[in-house]
């Protein structure tokens, strides 16, 4: 998989912050936003959606990569996620785009001072669960 280029990565953080400006957060007050690029090239936005019972809530990660996978694209290449202290994404999100991607980049970003952090989700998620994992029995 080639590296992100750096226009790639502004792309990616733009657009992230760009959404999280539709987070609906009214619980939590913690607004988050997500953007996926596939290896297509294109880009695909998500934000997190709240709700009062907090099961329910829905990650913006795990929207943008849904909304990948809503238009066709399994082949996602990296996220970018921006929070207030440029959070890692929580253990569910880390395992649902390893589904895709284990060895993905993901650039998280504080959107107070703009630091970013970089990682393969494979530091983030050593030893993932998935599809080898499954192994049938007679």
């Amino acid at each position: 998989m080639p590296e992100l280029k750096h226009s790639e990565i502004e792309k990616l953080v733009h657009k992230a912050i760009e959404v999280r400006d539709h987070a609906y957060a009214p619980h939590s007050h913690f607004y988050v936003g997500a953007s996926i690029l596939v290896d297509s090239g294109e880009f695909f936005v998500g934000c997190n959606v709240e709700n009062a019972s907090y099961s329910l809530c829905q990650c913006a990660e795990r929207n943008a990569a849904s909304a990948a996978v809503a238009a066709g694209h399994r082949d996602l290449r990296a996220v970018a996620i921006t929070s207030i202290g440029g959070v890692t994404p929580c253990g569910a999100c880390r395992q649902f785009l390893a589904e895709f991607n284990i060895d993905m980049t993901v650039i998280m970003v504080d959107v107070i001072d703009g630091s970013q952090k970089i990682r393969k989700l494979s530091q983030l998620l050593p030893d993932a669960f998935d599809a080898s994992s499954l192994q049938t029995h007679p």
